[in-house]
């Protein structure tokens, strides 16, 4: 089933994959910008550029998701010190949920990280006293906008997915990482940024993600 899709955060590494991917599967795409010279992705008849200069502005967002099927965010903070000085990913979602929830849109799927979910199962006593909680410490203010954006999408009434994947890598798709709900996957430490892409189209129209986190992982 082809759908109408609009991408948020579509000039980052995830964004412009989940474009690429979206129109080679035949969707029609808004890619939603603030600066169109920085979408690295060739022109094609499905692919709509939308400039949208505040994402955190209901008004300004309900254009782009009206009328769509469903909606992708790859929105984030690109570290902790512009997270701290500017949060990005909660107050764009809870935008963007008004937005969805006005113009009467329910798929959602987001990239969030893992860190701010739980320990994977299994996990070692080195994963557990040294990498998280190290992790935490050091981008702590990134993924207090990561949570605060999984909990605008909770509160919200759309059919959402958060996608939490570890360490991210500028590797091809794979199509065979591991996914585990409301979980981390344990012994997962990396993931193509493609294969997180893959991930947050699939969650789209899979049942069982509604309403989830779901941890992503090579």
């Amino acid at each position: 089933m082809t759908m109408k899709i609009t991408v948020f955060g579509a000039t980052g590494g995830v964004g412009r994959e989940v474009v690429r991917q979206a129109l080679d599967a035949g969707h029609e795409v808004t890619a939603v910008v603030r600066d169109p010279s920085r979408l690295p992705v060739p022109a094609h008849e499905r692919l709509h550029v939308a400039t949208v200069t505040d994402v955190t502005d209901v008004e300004a967002v309900l254009p782009v998701v009206s009328g769509r099927d469903a909606v992708v965010s790859a929105l984030g903070a690109a570290n902790n010190k512009q997270a701290r000085a500017k949060p990005i990913a909660g107050p764009a979602l809870s935008a963007i949920t008004s937005a969805m929830d006005r113009a009467g849109v329910r798929p959602l799927s987001a990239v969030s990280a893992a860190p701010v979910g739980p320990l994977p199962e299994g996990a070692g006593i080195f994963t557990r006293a040294v990498v998280f909680p190290l992790l935490r410490r050091l981008l702590r203010d990134v993924y207090a906008d990561l949570a605060d954006m999984e909990a605008a999408m909770a509160a919200s009434g759309t059919r959402w997915t958060a996608v939490r994947p570890p360490m991210l890598q500028n590797k091809p798709r794979t199509g065979t990482y591991r996914r585990a709900i409301d979980a981390n996957v344990p012994g997962g430490r990396v993931i193509p940024r493609a294969d997180v892409a893959d991930a947050l189209l699939a969650t789209l129209t899979d049942p069982a993600c509604a309403g989830h986190a779901v941890g992503v992982a090579s």
